[in-house]
């Protein structure tokens, strides 16, 4: 695993200094531009308070959605008029980047005031990390905070390659906690150590499950990617979800387990449909008794009541990935009592860590985001964190000494 022992925000002294703070402010915007979901700008309020209470001249920059140049629904003025809301002070929202008008208003600024760059993306030298790009963000700043954990795999200009140009480089508090967090997960757990790895595919989890093979106690497998692993072993699943070519990959992993000595657990029944619909023909079968022409939606009530024993006794429980398509009602029955049996361990005193995008929203639509002990902000870098990869935006910052 990488070692990350970063300088943090708590190292420096900012005050009267230009920090550039780079945050994940990728929120979703409906038509009329309005934002429906601002975890992320809250998220990111401790770090922008800790430095604006400190007289620090905040420069916030951030991307939002995948721009092809300079797109008019994708500017970041909403997000500023947001995060002006929550902190209860003006934040100005720049109408470019870099350039002239930008190192103005960065001039003009006072100690504690709080800007917000235009989203980063409308450069295409943001993505490439070209390197002048890099340097003109560096010029406008006397040391860089990353706080973006969502970005951190990606070696971009504004979070790897500004790095190169500036003497202090430090992880703000969001990115701070994801590193104790995952981190600890990875490789000081307190045991047992259970892993729940759901979702449709095992081309996009191969890693992570070799990677938590070796760490974890017993790993739970839920959604699409398990009727793969059920058809390794013969088992009928009618016209589930499957990769066919990735079939000897599940039956590798499932002698990887028996081998290791760590339990890979299947679900023993199902909730199976005979459409990819709400209003579908629904039952519940046995493992094996998939008919055909139907197919698995959810995890059965005996497969939760199966995955509870071994949750329940957990002290540190990862979850990526639902266990079943909970985005449709009649089949949310699963991932929510997963939902639910994490829950359950936060209030023992378990360590419960939810990462990646679709198992943060079923999270929230449970109702439970409160009750966990870590949501990851970061889909891709909780899974490349998890799997023992390094992560550009964080190594390039500057090592404690």
């Amino acid at each position: 695993m990488a070692s990350y022992n970063k300088l943090t925000v708590e190292d420096i002294n900012p005050t009267g200094k230009r920090v550039l703070v780079r945050v994940d402010f990728n929120v979703p915007l409906d038509e009329n531009q309005k934002i429906t979901d601002d975890t992320r700008i809250r998220e990111s309020l401790k770090t922008i308070q800790y430095l604006s209470d400190k007289g620090a001249k905040v420069i916030l920059c951030s991307h939002l959605g995948r721009p092809k140049g300079v797109d008019e629904k994708l500017r970041l003025k909403p997000v500023a008029d947001r995060l002006s809301e929550l902190l209860k002070k003006p934040v100005l929202a720049l109408k470019d980047t870099v350039g002239p008008e930008v190192e103005k208003a960065v001039t003009a600024m006072k100690n504690g005031d709080v800007v917000l760059l235009e989203n980063v993306r409308f450069y295409p030298e943001e993505e490439k990390n070209n390197a002048d790009f890099a340097k003109k963000l560096a010029a406008l700043a006397d040391i860089y905070v990353n706080d973006a954990f969502g970005t951190a795999h990606r070696a971009h200009a504004s979070t790897e390659g500004i790095t190169k140009f500036i003497s202090q480089s430090v992880a703000g508090f969001l990115l701070t906690k994801e590193i104790k967090y995952l981190g600890t997960a990875l490789a000081d757990p307190v045991r047992p150590y259970v892993a729940i790895v759901g979702g449709s595919k095992i081309s996009t989890k191969i890693d992570v499950i070799q990677s938590l093979m070796k760490v974890v106690d017993v790993l739970i497998i839920g959604g699409g990617m398990s009727y793969t692993f059920l058809k390794s072993r013969k088992f009928e699943i009618g016209k589930s979800l499957v990769e066919n070519d990735k079939i000897p990959l599940a039956k590798q992993l499932l002698s990887q387990s028996i081998d290791t000595d760590v339990p890979l657990l299947l679900p023993i029944d199902h909730v199976i449909a005979d459409d990819f619909s709400p209003k579908a023909n629904i039952k519940t079968v046995p493992r094996g008794g998939i008919l055909a022409g139907w197919e698995g939606m959810d995890i059965g009530p005996a497969t939760v009541e199966k995955y509870s024993h071994f949750i329940s006794s957990a002290k540190t429980i990862f979850w990526n990935g639902p266990v079943g398509v909970f985005e449709m009602e009649p089949f949310a029955k699963g991932t929510f009592a997963i939902a639910k049996l994490l829950a359950d361990a936060s209030d023992r005193g378990a360590t419960t860590i939810v990462g990646g995008g679709d198992s943060v929203a079923a999270v929230n639509q449970a109702g439970l985001a409160s009750k966990m002990s870590h949501i990851s902000t970061g889909g891709g870098a909780s899974l490349e964190f998890m799997e023992g990869k390094e992560l550009p935006g964080i190594v390039a910052l500057t090592d404690k000494k």
